[in-house]
Formats: C-alpha cells, structure tokens, sequence
C-alpha cells in the first residue's frame, strides 16, 4: 500500500506504525513497533468463504453461490485463530466470497479479538443491516472495508447485480450511524477510471475518510478482463487526479486516508512529483519509501493468504502456487519453511529479478513491485512488472540498458 495521505500531505495514518516504522500512529499497547520492514509479520488475508451474493467481474478468487470448496469448520478455524495469536500476525482480514454469507463469521471475529488480534472486514456491504453494524461495532472490529467500483449503474455492472450500489450505500451508513470506521476499495479499470471525480465527490458527501484505489491484478476472474486495465499514461492521469485530490482534503481540513494498493511504483511516482515541485519533504518521503521497501517486503514477508480451501499462498492474488494448507500443517508452520523456493525468492528479491526492475534506480523504493501479476502476464515471477508506468529516462536506463 502506498499512503498517499502520509507521503504527500504529510498527515498521521493509523497504519503508520507497521508500514512506515513510526510510533505513536495508531499500534496498540504492547504491539511492537518493528524496527526493520524486513522483520514484520504478515497481516493474513483469509478468504474465509468462496460464498458470495454477487458476481464480480474482477473477483480475484472467481467466488459465488454454490460454488466448491474445502471450506474449515468453525472449530478448525479457532485453532488457526490460536496458531496466528502466537505467531504475532498484527491483523487477520476477513474476506472472501463474502464473508458475512459464512454464519460463524462474528463468532470467529469475537475469538479473534479475544486473542488481541486486530481484525478486518472486506465486504461488498450489502449485507450490513442496522443490527449487523450495532454487532461489528461491539466486537471490536478494527475496520470494515467495503467495496465500491463506481456510483449506480457503473458500480452495479462491475457487481454483476443490480441495485448492489444502493445496498451497499445503506450497509456504509449503518456502519457509520454504529461508529464503525470504514473505508471504501475500488479496482482502477477502463469502465470507471472517468468516474473517479464523482466518486471523491460521494467519498466528501459521505464524510468517508479512507479509500483505497487498486490496481488490477489478472488473477481469477479479473483475467477476463485485463484488457480493461489502464494504459500507462492513463494510470499517470489517475494518478495525477488522487494526488490533487487528496492534497485539496488536507487544505480544506479534512482528515484523510487515501491509500493505493498492488503498485508500488505509486511511491516513486510521488517522490518524483514532490521533487518536480521542489517540496522539502522529497527526502523524508524517500526514507518512508525506503524503510518500507515498496515490493520488496510485501507478498510473502508482510502480507500472507489463506484460501478458502485452506491453502496458503504469498499473496490474495497468488491462488496458482500452493504453500501449503492448514488442514496438514500450521499457518506459521508453512510461513517459516525454510525450503520453499518461491518464499526464498521473494524474501532474496534483489537475486532474482530480471530486466528493467532489477536495473531501476529506484529499486530500494520499489522493491520490484507486484511479482505476481509479473507471474500472471508472463509466466515468470521475476520478470518486470508490466505495470511500471515510468519511463526509461525516469528510471534511469538506456535502451540498450534495459535489453540486458
């Protein structure tokens, strides 16, 4: 994730305490700050269902109704829940499907809580009712993030089901009229990229402070339609219109959480506009970059998935290679494996990727980016990632350079 919040307007997020290593930004007590990125533990996202009452076109998992899986049981789930406590994981995020189609989702979230676990709810929204946002709010849920990729008719084709906009706009004022905090998710595609103004404008209208903007990932149903992802110079204008958005909301003096997810060029894009405009804090928000790390602690070091089969894999997205599964091992059993090749890799990046990545001079902020959807375009985890939008000139390379 890159806090555009943070980095470009230099306001204090709650997550900076584990992406940024600064205390005092929202860790709990007796939560350790960690010292290097390099040493976190990963937040785990667990697909806890492959249930869902909608049909996404860009589900990542290819989740619905009546759909297989190997889906644990509730008391299964309590001994991944232990497992997870002792291993120190800073958040568990609930997903899917959808989680809350799963009975024992509340009961598995208050034992989680019990343990002292954040946790996290990734929802479509358009099932929390009045009573179901009055519950999340006991229980001490840490943050429901809920999904919208567009306003009406534009959110509902991405849906697959009509009138998914309008439940899911009654699911976010139930959760704020419990005081739950919330945030909303959206995929950056071709079908709504031109919406991004209406949508800040229903973030504002809304008094929604956090959003999170991802960029495609072709993994599951979402290769269908990766031709839909941005080109290059459209993912810059999006980009470019975020950034003025998010800087307009700290003038005004609105609080703000504005986050991009799964490019960490993002970052340097950043850095690079902060320099252009000569703003003092270029260098701070280089050291940010840096001790975070960009790709380079993300998949496979800070973030982990347990699938709704109760595989693990590096990433949400990387449902094509198997670590392991709960049902035979622990989680952290199979997150420590000293022996596994892909987990080597991406935890000794800099010794294996290839082309343009490996040569960027803005590798120490980077990290390579987003390895799997490098795996998804190419077959080759180490390849460059084909959503770097920079320039040659940008990252310092020749074209002869980048042919080595």
């Amino acid at each position: 994730m890159i806090n555009i919040s943070k980095l470009y307007c230099d306001q204090i997020t709650p997550g900076d305490w584990l992406r940024y290593g600064r205390k005092g930004s929202g860790e709990h007590s007796g939560e350790a700050v960690p010292a290097k990125a390099s040493e976190r533990r990963p937040i785990v996202v667990w697909n806890i269902t492959r249930t869902c009452n909608l049909r996404c076109v860009h589900c990542y998992n290819d989740s619905g109704l009546e759909k297989p899986c190997n889906e644990i049981t509730t008391a299964k789930a309590k001994e991944v829940i232990d497992d997870l406590a002792a291993f120190d994981v800073p958040s568990i995020l609930f997903s899917g499907g959808e989680p809350l189609m799963r009975p024992d989702l509340l009961e598995l979230i208050e034992y989680a809580v019990g343990k002292g676990l954040r946790t996290v709810i990734s929802t479509n929204g358009t099932l929390i009712g009045q009573d179901k946002a009055r519950e999340i709010q006991r229980l001490g849920v840490s943050y429901v993030g809920i999904s919208l990729d567009g306003i009406g008719p534009i959110n509902d084709k991405f849906r697959g089901v009509p009138g998914a906009f309008e439940w899911a706009v009654r699911g976010i004022r139930h959760c704020q009229e419990a005081g739950v905090r919330i945030g909303l998710r959206l995929t950056l595609t071709k079908r709504n990229v031109q919406d991004l103004e209406g949508l800040f404008d229903f973030f504002e209208a809304q008094g929604i402070e956090r959003a999170c903007f991802y960029h495609l990932v072709p993994s599951g149903r979402g290769a269908s339609i990766a031709g839909e992802d941005l080109t290059h110079a459209q993912t810059r204008a999006a980009l470019d219109r975020i950034l003025a958005k998010t800087r307009r909301f700290k003038e005004s003096g609105r609080r703000t959480d504005i986050l991009t997810v799964d490019n960490h060029v993002d970052g340097v894009y950043l850095y690079l506009k902060l320099l252009a405009e000569g703003s003092p804090r270029a260098g701070e928000v280089w050291k940010l970059l840096t001790w975070n790390g960009g790709g380079l602690y993300s998949s496979g070091v800070g973030i982990g998935c347990i699938d709704y089969n109760g595989r693990v894999h590096p990433d949400q997205f990387w449902w094509h290679y198997d670590l392991g599964s709960i049902h035979e091992k622990p989680f952290s059993e199979i997150w420590t494996n000293p022996d596994e090749p892909l987990l080597q890799g991406l935890r000794d990046r800099r010794s294996y990727i290839k082309g343009r990545c490996r040569l960027c001079r803005f590798f120490d902020a980077c990290g390579g980016s987003l390895r799997v959807r490098a795996d998804c375009h190419t077959g080759d985890p180490w390849a460059p990632d084909p959503a770097c939008y920079l320039s040659d000139e940008e990252i310092g390379l020749s074209d002869r350079a980048c042919k080595r």
